[in-house]
This record gives structure tokens, C-alpha cells and sequence, in this order.
């Protein structure tokens, strides 16, 4: 037992190293490519704080929020994914699936197609509907006691209700305000700035720690509440305080670049693939969240068809994994 566990903590660590390592390499291709090619040396000086003629401007105000943006939101979403997935032992509930993300894009929607929102008041509404969908499905879950299904049931009811908001508000806007929305709707760092990254680096600076602290538990949390109970864990208080911070990483993410489809849903078992069984995965599908995320972008921006948003080319990855996993759960006569 004591090699067995040796070799998975050898597995963990590397994969995990690895991980890192390939989001390093990727983010500098990201800061370096484009229209103008910058040397490595070049960015080095631009993230230094120099003056460097073309790169300070392309590099420091353009690429590095771009890329920071990426990283963050992605290591939010493949967080906040995995820690509904590991709390409600289903591979299905991810912010995507539970209707926290149409709960922004609602609240989004309406703040751009209706009271005529720009900006920042947009994501401001985008955070505000983000929360009150995930306290509503929550008091809703919440009648005679926790159900991690019920949960789940009337998350996907709540979010189908609220796509049909933004399908009426849609059809009901002119032209100008329905191209604004659908840019916002399909996720996209393309406005992404310094002001948008401060706000996330903020939230991931203080819940990233507490969610990385609260991973042990929350594993033993598979066992079951009972067996989790017996072994010391303070199953509501725990099961709380993980939602909250989750969905708290969830809604400023989505407010700074918009709902991007399927990368909280895909972060948790790809991880889960890499590591292997045994242990938190928090942290392997935070490294996996910020891959898919930027890795996305930079292929959205150099398609042969165009400038992709980075949602456009997560959907095309995700919409099969989520056939793929629907396939296995009803093979292997799991339930949602």
C-alpha cells in the first residue's frame, strides 16, 4: 500500500508539473505570436515594466490582459467545475449543466438588449444573475434536506428556463444591441482588458487557496455524507463554504468573458485521467481549465475560417464530450 502510494503521489506530482510547464510555454507562444512576432527576450522586457518600441503597446496592453484573462478565467472555471463534480459525485454537474451560467447570460442579456448596457454594468448584472440563480437552485435543492440529484434536476430546469429569457430577449433585439449580446453569449476574451483582470485576480488570489485547503475534505465527501461525518468532516458546513466559494469563481469569470461552454464540465475528468485515482483534483483541473482556455483562443484567432470567440472553439470540444459522457453513464446504468 505504502508503494502504491508512493507511485500515485509520484504520478500527481508530475502530472501536475507538467501541467504547468505547458501553460507556461503555452501563454508565452500567446504573448509572442501574432500579426508581429516578439522574441522572447522582448516580452521578458515588456513583463519587466521596460519601454520596448511596438512590443510595450501590442505585448503589454493587448496580449498580456488577453492572456492573464485566459489563465485566470480558465483556472476558475476547471476549479469551480470539479469541486460541484467531486461535492455531487457526478460527472455532470458543472456550472454549465446547473444553470449558473444561464443565470448570467440572462441577467446579461437583458442588461444589454433591454436597459441598453455597456461594459462593466453589463458584467456587474452578468455577476448579480450568476449569483441569485445559484441561491435559487440551492433553496430550491435545499427542501427535506440535501440531494445532490434534486440538485442537479432543478438545475437544468431553472437553466432551461432562463435560456428561453435570453432566446425571447434575443428575438426582441435590433440589430446593434443582438451582435453586442451574441459576442457577450458565446464567450470571448476579445475585450479583454486590465480592468476586467483585477476584479478575477482578486477572487482567485483568496477563493483558489480556500477551495485547495478545503480539497481534502471535499474528497472524503465522496464517501458519502455519513461516512464522511465519521471520519471528522463537517459535511454542511464544508458542502456550504465549497458552493459559495465555487460559484463566487463562477460568476466573476463568466462576468469578465462571458459564459465560455464546457471548459468547467471537461477540466474535472480530463484531470481525472492524466492523475489517476487518489486525491484532490482541484488543483490538476484548475492547469487543465487555463489550457483549454488559452489554448482555445490562440487556436480561435488563427483559424483557417476566421477570428473565433474562445466559446466557439470550447463548444466544438465539448459538445462531443458530452455526448461521449452521456453514453457511459447510461452504459454503465448511472443516473443524473
Amino acid at each position: 500500500m505504502r508503494a502504491g502510494r508512493r507511485r500515485r503521489g509520484r504520478r500527481r506530482l508530475l502530472v501536475t508539473a507538467a501541467l504547468a510547464l505547458a501553460l507556461l510555454v503555452l501563454a508565452a507562444a500567446a504573448l509572442m505570436v501574432g500579426e508581429t512576432f516578439y522574441a522572447p527576450a522582448e516580452v521578458w522586457d515588456v513583463i519587466r515594466g521596460r519601454i520596448v518600441p511596438g512590443a510595450s503597446f501590442t505585448v503589454g496592453e493587448l496580449r498580456l490582459p488577453r492572456t492573464v484573462l485566459g489563465l485566470l478565467v480558465g483556472l476558475g472555471f476547471g476549479i469551480a467545475g470539479v469541486t460541484f463534480q467531486t461535492m455531487l459525485r457526478n460527472a455532470l454537474a458543472s456550472p454549465d449543466v446547473i444553470g449558473v451560467s444561464s443565470g448570467a447570460s440572462a441577467a446579461a442579456s437583458l442588461a444589454i438588449i433591454v436597459l441598453g448596457m455597456d461594459g462593466l454594468p453589463v458584467s456587474l448584472m452578468a455577476l448579480a444573475g450568476a449569483l441569485a440563480t445559484a441561491i435559487c437552485i440551492w433553496l430550491l435543492s435545499h427542501q427535506g434536506g440535501f440531494a445532490g440529484t434534486r440538485l442537479i434536476l432543478i438545475g437544468i430546469g431553472v437553466g432551461a428556463m432562463l435560456d428561453s429569457v435570453v432566446t425571447y430577449a434575443l428575438s426582441r433585439a435590433d440589430s446593434w444591441d443582438l451582435q453586442a449580446a451574441m459576442v457577450w453569449l458565446t464567450g470571448s476574451l476579445n475585450n479583454a482588458s486590465w480592468d476586467r483582470v483585477q476584479p478575477v485576480a482578486v477572487v482567485c488570489a483568496v477563493l483558489v487557496p480556500l477551495l485547495l485547503i478545503l480539497g481534502g475534505p471535499l474528497d472524503v465527501l465522496r464517501l458519502g455524507d455519513e461516512s464522511a461525518a465519521s471520519l471528522g468532516v463537517r459535511v454542511q458546513a464544508t458542502r456550504l463554504l465549497a458552493i459559495l466559494a465555487a460559484v463566487l469563481l463562477i460568476a466573476f469569470a463568466t462576468a469578465a468573458s462571458g459564459p465560455i461552454a464546457f471548459v468547467a464540465l471537461m477540466s474535472g475528468p480530463i484531470a481525472a485521467r492524466l492523475v489517476g485515482p487518489g486525491g484532490s483534483l482541484l488543483l490538476p483541473a484548475g492547469l487543465v481549465g487555463a489550457l483549454l482556455v488559452v489554448g482555445a483562443d490562440l487556436v480561435g484567432q488563427y483559424s483557417p475560417l476566421g477570428r473565433l470567440p474562445v466559446g466557439v472553439v470550447t463548444g466544438v470540444l465539448g459538445a462531443p464530450y458530452l455526448i461521449l459522457l452521456l453514453i457511459r453513464t447510461n452504459r454503465s446504468g448511472g443516473s443524473l
